[in-house]
């Protein structure tokens, strides 16, 4: 199963360090944030990453290009420049990493993947900017046995974000802005996909978090995996300074969770 991650916004509100690198590049204890995240599916026995790139796409490229190398201990003769390397324990990744424009909407950037590469089973979607640890493997076996098109995973956050209305069946059924007295729930990503999901996103410019979600919940297409354990975004420097203090103190639930 590939594992999507959407890599290509601006990060505006993260400017202090997006300036100079995209925002799944940004560090949490010396590796990007988008590493973490990959761990994290790879925890639950998915190793076949889709990267959709756009802003400052070869700084993405670049680290993985160099990531094999960089991560190993290594002898170099300077005199005649052989290098010999030791052994080290290098991921298992097999990672596509698509440039899918500058510009490009969300929902665009996952139409673009599901065309180039023609993608025809089960798939997850998630952002490249939070972290959770949500049990990815419990979703994938949500979302197969309710047979819909699209699990959306809904985790309870700081307070700052729409909400997701959702049944008793667990259908989503509408979104809303949040109210004081609600106990709410909002769209965490960590998404479980059918790639006919496709005829929901019109083109480059669709937001996947607009139309394509609410015609797939009108439709009874979109079902909610409750999260009830960690998840954090990293939207401002503020999030980033709280999930790099939790590293520090050696709490940090995404990187603590069992395989």
């Amino acid at each position: 199963m590939k594992a999507v991650i959407l890599a290509g916004g601006f990060g505006s509100r993260l400017s202090e360090e997006t300036d100079i690198r995209p925002k799944p590049m940004v560090e949490i204890g010396g590796k990007p944030i988008i590493w973490h995240i990959m761990k994290q599916y790879a925890r639950h026995g998915i190793n076949d990453f889709v990267i959709c790139l756009g802003y400052k796409a070869e700084y993405v490229k670049r680290y993985f290009i160099d990531y094999s190398q960089t991560s190993k201990d290594f002898q170099i003769d300077l005199m005649t420049g052989e290098i010999k390397t030791f052994q080290a324990d290098i991921e298992n990744w097999k990672i596509n990493l698509l440039d899918t424009g500058l510009t490009t909407m969300t929902g665009g950037r996952i139409k673009k993947v599901i065309e180039q590469l023609k993608i025809s089973e089960t798939f997850c979607l998630t952002y490249g900017d939070g972290l959770s640890d949500v049990n990815i493997k419990e979703s994938i076996k949500f979302h197969r046995a309710h047979g819909k098109l699209a699990t959306v995973t809904a985790v309870t956050p700081p307070g700052r974000f729409g909400i997701l209305e959702i049944d008793d069946n667990r259908k989503v059924s509408g979104f809303r802005e949040k109210i004081v007295s609600d106990q709410y729930r909002i769209n965490g990503g960590f998404f479980v996909l059918e790639p006919s999901i496709i005829d929901y996103i019109a083109d480059d410019q669709t937001s996947w978090e607009q139309s394509p979600l609410q015609e797939l919940s009108l439709d009874g297409q979109l079902l909610a995996w409750e999260h009830n354990g960690f998840w954090h975004p990293m939207d401002t420097l503020r999030d980033k300074m709280h999930l790099q203090k939790l590293w520090d103190e050696g709490d940090a639930p995404w990187s603590m969770q069992s395989d």
